[in-house]
């Protein structure tokens, strides 16, 4: 009986851990194309409500980093009843070949998101939405 008890314990414990790693490394990753330009934006983790710690990664035709973007991280969440809507935004700065941010979602629900991005005066934009846990 101690046995018994002692594997499903220990059989518990290690599903534990294993579950617990699959969420915590995973990540969200959107890729499109704008113009010329192929973009990359990643979030470190899942979205979540609190900080989201934001990388974009913008390459020219040609595949080479575009390292002289004014980029800009605008997230929002449409109006609903009872609850005006919420337009923030977040300038991203470059950090290395890419440009980081963080953008705080106050809430759980779905965001839009638009990466918009200038180069050489020429502005340039991605949309997509993510759901926020």
């Amino acid at each position: 009986m101690k046995k018994r008890l002692m594997f499903s314990i220990v059989s518990i414990l290690i599903l534990a851990l294993l579950s617990g790693c699959g969420l915590k490394g995973a990540g969200y990753k959107v890729e499109q194309q704008a113009g010329q330009y192929s973009v990359s934006f990643t979030l470190a983790g899942k979205p979540a409500v609190g900080d989201n710690y934001a990388t974009v990664i913008i390459k020219d035709a040609s595949g080479a980093v575009v390292s002289n973007a004014q980029v800009q991280i605008d997230y929002t969440m449409p109006a609903m009843p009872g609850m005006p809507a919420m337009n923030y935004n977040a300038v991203a700065p470059l950090t290395g070949n890419e440009y980081t941010a963080t953008i705080n979602l106050p809430m759980s629900g779905s965001w839009n998101i638009v990466v918009k991005f200038a180069v050489g005066g020429q502005t340039q934009k991605i949309n997509f939405s993510i759901d926020a846990r």
